[in-house]
């Protein structure tokens, strides 16, 4: 039942469309194709005769024109009548995966994701590819040339502190005088990205917050929502839920994950989990709120691309900006389409490997022609992590990829805030 009201309640989203076509130049898939089915305005139609039966929930067209949504979001922002084309998404592909069930290949991924065990051996071999430098070697534009791509992206940015236990030279913050953050670790995060944990607790702990641990926590769940296995979703986040207690802030560093926490209390109907979600804070959001204190100069060229889930879902714009910007010397530019998707939207890239690779090389080709080329790319979200860091491989390009807390970890390192064994 609560699951038919989540669906009813994402199909009224969709209700203030009046098809005017502001979406349209936001929206990837549409610049790629000039298809009006995939576009936005499109889409809806398409939603709206599934919802009303007028179209089959088999239909090729229909599965072919909704599958190849990115779900990016980027049309929300620029919509004057409000419409919330991502509850309506999530609801239709609830009823087609309720209609077809789940393709073999969303299938397989979506169980390795719903087991925390799975996830964890399954990466394993991927670190050992990353850390030996099989991956960066093996990396380039076929199909798995860009899967090892992907995972040579995961790598820790040059000069940076890696997965190093430093402490901050202050004194740590005391559980009286400072907000308690939680940190959430989540799958892909936790498997390939625990440097960028690190530097999210150093950099937290020496702007003042006391930074906590969370067992019994595990995937977000937004892999299984964006498909539409709302009840798969819907496990996890309970999970989570029950699992993080007695903090001021739960600190996310994946946008993706962020824009699923904060929306629990849609996604369970509940009161438990709108405050869970009402406790949600990217990293950079709690950053900003502080400050951040500033670091010592880094010298270096970098573009800022905006995570689709943090600017359009979570509509958090200036707080990556004002973390970069606390690193004297960073020169930031913002590239044409910066605020547009790379292609990545969770297991899309894996689904849709052709779509996600069109979508991907306007965003390569405006990196490779800015003038000045930027040395490094920041961007907020795993998914696009990986996505820039392959694309960038494939072309031939040496820029790295790295969270923007990175950075600022990398210049409180350099300005001597860190000390300890390494």
């Amino acid at each position: 039942m609560a699951a038919e009201v989540a669906a009813a309640r994402g199909f009224r989203a969709l209700d203030p469309c009046v098809h005017c076509g502001f979406c349209l130049p936001a929206c990837p898939t549409y610049l790629a194709t000039s298809d009006e089915s995939d576009s936005p305005r499109g889409r809806i139609v398409l939603m709206r005769a599934l919802e009303r039966g007028e179209i089959a929930a088999d239909d090729p067209a229909l599965l072919q024109h909704l599958g190849a949504c990115l779900g990016c979001r980027g049309c929300e922002p620029v919509c004057p009548a409000g419409v919330g084309y991502g509850q309506g998404l999530e609801a239709a592909r609830e009823q087609l995966v309720h209609s077809n069930g789940l393709s073999a290949g969303a299938r397989l991924i979506l169980a390795v994701f719903g087991d925390r065990w799975l996830w964890q051996t399954l990466m394993a071999p991927a670190r050992w590819l990353r850390d030996l430098g099989f991956a960066r070697r093996l990396a380039g534009s076929g199909r798995f040339g860009f899967a090892f791509g992907m995972v040579a992206a995961t790598t820790g940015g040059r000069g940076g502190s890696g997965g190093r236990a430093q402490r901050s030279l202050p004194p740590a913050p005391s559980a009286t005088s400072a907000p308690t953050v939680a940190l959430f670790r989540g799958c892909v995060m936790d498997a390939l990205f625990s440097h960028v944990h690190d530097a999210t607790r150093r950099t937290l702990e020496a702007n003042g917050y006391r930074v906590i641990e969370v067992a019994g926590q595990g995937c977000c769940g937004a892999l299984h929502a964006h498909a539409g296995d709302h009840e798969g979703a819907a496990v996890l986040a309970r999970a989570n839920v029950a699992a993080f207690d007695g903090a001021d802030h739960i600190v996310v560093n994946s946008a993706g994950c962020g824009a699923l926490l904060k929306d629990y209390g849609q996604l369970l109907d509940s009161g438990t989990s709108a405050a869970f979600g009402a406790r949600v804070r990217d990293v950079t959001e709690l950053l900003a709120e502080r400050g951040p204190l500033r670091g010592a100069a880094i010298e270096r060229d970098i573009a800022y691309d905006a995570p689709c889930h943090l600017q359009h879902a979570q509509r958090v714009h200036e707080a990556p900006l004002a973390v970069l910007r606390a690193i004297p010397g960073l020169r930031l530019q913002l590239l044409p389409g910066f605020d547009r998707c790379c292609g990545s939207a969770g297991i899309y890239s894996m689904l849709e490997p052709a779509m996600s690779r069109a979508v991907l090389d306007d965003k390569i080709g405006a990196i490779a022609a800015a003038n000045p080329r930027p040395v490094t790319i920041a961007t907020g979200n795993p998914g696009c992590l990986m996505q820039i860091g392959a694309g960038l491989l494939a072309a031939g390009l040496e820029i790295d990829v790295r969270h923007p807390v990175e950075l600022l970890d990398e210049s409180y390192e350099k300005a001597g805030f860190y000390r300890g064994e390494r």
